[in-house]
């Protein structure tokens, strides 16, 4: 080998190294929190969490090589879920999801830092959690299950699909 190709290929493999370097670092895992008011064992549930971990996977986010989830299960007791939302906080994840406002409200006492989506909360605005729907700024936003605003629509659906009613509740 004469002295130019051995320094070619010192400089080649110089300004590599530090790419090599990068290639083999780790992927970071994020660490995603789930509280859900209901039992583990509630079929709802459990397409919930399967439709998380589905839409995750999509976006590229892998339970065990990218991504560590973990799910607490509040089965209707508000101790439970308190003392749930208290140990998620504690390990400090990424971003926590909670599904119904009991769980939620737990959470949203916890912790004003960690990143909170919510699902199925019947009124964020009401409850405090957000302060409108188009920006709800803070550190919460997620899906409701009734906007107040759509009561009207949904009458006039009522009306529409059945003429003859004069209550409904």
């Amino acid at each position: 080998m004469n002295r130019r190709n051995f320094v070619a290929a010192l400089i080649c493999s110089a300004a590599l190294w530090p790419r090599l370097a990068q290639a083999q670092q780790p992927e970071r895992i994020r660490r995603v929190g789930v509280l859900s008011s209901t039992a583990e064992n509630n079929p709802e549930a459990q397409a919930m969490m399967g439709a998380l971990d589905e839409a995750l996977g999509k976006l590229g986010w892998i339970a065990g090589r990218n991504l560590s989830v973990e799910r607490r299960w509040g089965a209707g007791d508000p101790r439970r879920i308190e003392a749930f939302a208290k140990e998620l906080v504690s390990l400090r994840p990424d971003m926590i999801v909670g599904y119904t406002t009991p769980t939620v409200a737990a959470l949203f006492k916890e912790t004003d830092t960690i990143p909170i989506v919510f699902v199925a909360v019947s009124d964020p605005i009401g409850s405090g959690f957000i302060a409108d729907y188009a920006h709800p700024g803070g550190h919460i936003t997620g899906f409701t299950t009734n906007e107040p605003s759509m009561v009207g629509k949904w009458a006039a659906l009522i009306k529409e699909i059945a003429p003859g009613t004069s209550r409904f509740a």
